[in-house]
């Protein structure tokens, strides 16, 4: 039978089949991170012993502080976390990024980087946007607390069979449209849920355009559209990637690990639950302004009026309410307290490169607190030898260390109750970003942007082209048919972390 990509590395890692729609699969490479760390003790306490301390790799992100000097966590709770990873990688043999570890990062930062993430293996962590590692071409998923003892003890992994999704992404991005962006897009296209239970496979000629970080950018926000799994197949841009990385195979091992990674594609009549086209000359730069990655508009667009549904119409205002905006206003112009650039998301060199580009020899509106958190080590290095940490200092940026940082309210970084923030993060969900902060979605040319004009605004470079094309995206999204999930019971096999 014709098979998806996603089906072939599923099919590779079954030990064993335990009914109709359930099979066991052999995990190839666990990334266990802090906010996991209790998952040690329980451990000791069910006198189990580590499977595979060479395939676990202990990773502290969430709660480390991103502050110059640090030496752990700012919050209360960091202590506890750190102490007990460290403790349990010394004794279990597992490899530990200390805080100030030349390679620590962001898991989904560092496992790229580092050649751990690889075409054709199994890649979990007790994270939601696992997912990331798909755009290596592996079959990659976030895991729940009991999941993640599993794994620890087993090297193992209980799970349910996903439909297939694919959405082919025609045409080509438009210059000065980044892949956050494209990511806002498909999201305004089908919503939270319209990937709700799938394995979803990016496809077509604007995905084979992009960079493999600008994938990562695109898989990491697969589950923001409700798919627990998102791949892109390999192709010559992965494999120049994976190339000469550290732990990635040598000589004669990656020729033959190529030929390998090669057959990772859809076959040509493989069936899809879900098969949608859409037309990337359509996307624009774009933020959100509501409090789910769905509700975005065109830079240069206006919020949405309220609709004449009432269920639809609580929701937006809800949002409204919350984002302290009105039906109908203009997002651009819209005043800005904080700026974020960093997470698993944005984190990268490239994020880096694109932003201080927007930045060189301007200077951050005074009103405005900015901040950069590289997504690892070897990034801040490789930015340092650039002189971009300088370009963002002279800007009036904070250039900060590595870890999840902003993006998330676990480590004691968070944004003041009412105050705006244009983020390069996955998530603007009420209060993700500390209690009562209103968070905004966008690419890191569009937040280095709004940094310098304290206020919503597009890159002086795009302006042009997302006025001419927002009416035509608007009626675009009226024509694109909504994707209903063929099985939308299998939303319950997300995983129940979905940080």
């Amino acid at each position: 039978m014709p098979d998806t990509l996603l089906e072939k590395l599923w099919r590779d890692h079954v030990v064993a089949s335990l009914s109709s729609e359930v099979d066991l699969l052999r995990v190839d490479t666990h990334y266990f991170t802090d906010l996991h760390s209790s998952a040690l003790d329980e451990l000791a306490r069910s006198k189990r012993a580590l499977r595979k301390p060479e395939q676990t790799y202990a990773i502290p992100d969430h709660v480390v502080s991103s502050k110059p000097g640090r030496t752990g966590g700012e919050a209360q709770w960091s202590a506890v976390h750190l102490s007990r990873m460290k403790a349990g990688a010394a004794k279990w043999g597992m490899r530990y990024f200390d805080v100030n570890d030349s390679e620590m990062g962001i898991a989904h930062v560092l496992g790229p980087e580092l050649g751990l993430t690889l075409p054709g293996k199994l890649v979990v962590c007790g994270d939601s946007h696992t997912c990331t590692h798909g755009a290596l071409g592996a079959l990659a998923f976030g895991i729940g607390a009991s999941e993640v003892i599993h794994v620890l003890a087993t090297q193992t992994i209980v799970a349910r069979r996903s439909p297939q999704m694919r959405i082919t992404l025609d045409g080509a991005l438009r210059p000065g449209v980044a892949a956050k962006d494209l990511v806002l897009f498909i999201l305004a296209h089908i919503g939270v849920r319209g990937a709700a239970g799938h394995a979803l496979e990016f496809a077509g000629p604007a995905i084979a355009a992009l960079s493999v970080e600008e994938r990562m950018t695109l898989c990491n926000m697969g589950v923001e559209m409700g798919a627990r799994i998102a791949a892109v197949a390999p192709d010559d841009k992965t494999i120049a990637y994976v190339r000469g990385r550290k732990h990635a195979p040598q000589g004669a091992d990656f020729e033959a690990a190529v030929q390998q990674w090669r057959e990772l594609v859809s076959d040509a009549d493989a069936h899809f639950a879900q098969d949608l086209r859409l037309d990337a000359g359509q996307v624009v730069p774009s933020i959100t302004w509501g409090i789910n990655p769905s509700q975005s508009a065109p830079l240069t667009g206006r919020v949405p009026e309220l609709p004449s549904d009432p269920a639809q119409a609580d929701e937006l205002r809800r949002a409204f309410a919350y984002m302290g905006l009105t039906p109908g206003q203009p997002i651009a112009g819209t005043k800005v307290d904080r700026v974020f650039i960093g997470s698993c998301t944005n984190g990268r060199l490239s994020d880096l490169q694109a932003a201080a580009a927007v930045l060189k020899g301007r200077r951050v509106a005074p009103h405005v607190e900015a901040w950069v958190v590289p997504g690892s080590m070897q990034v801040k290095a490789a930015a340092e030898a650039q002189g971009l940490d300088r370009v963002f200092a002279a800007a009036g940026f904070q250039w900060r260390e590595p870890g999840c940082s902003l993006c998330v309210g676990a480590n004691g970084e968070i944004i003041a109750p009412g105050a705006r923030s244009v983020s390069t993060s996955n998530r603007n969900f009420i209060g993700r970003q500390g209690p009562g902060a209103r968070t905004h979605l966008a690419s890191p040319a569009v937040a280095a942007e709004c940094a310098i004009a304290g206020v919503i605004a597009a890159p002086v470079q795009d302006a042009s082209d997302a006025s001419a094309l927002s009416a035509r995206q608007a009626a675009d999204q009226v024509r694109v048919k909504r994707i209903t999930p063929s099985t939308p019971s299998l939303r319950a096999t997300l995983p129940s972390s979905r940080r």
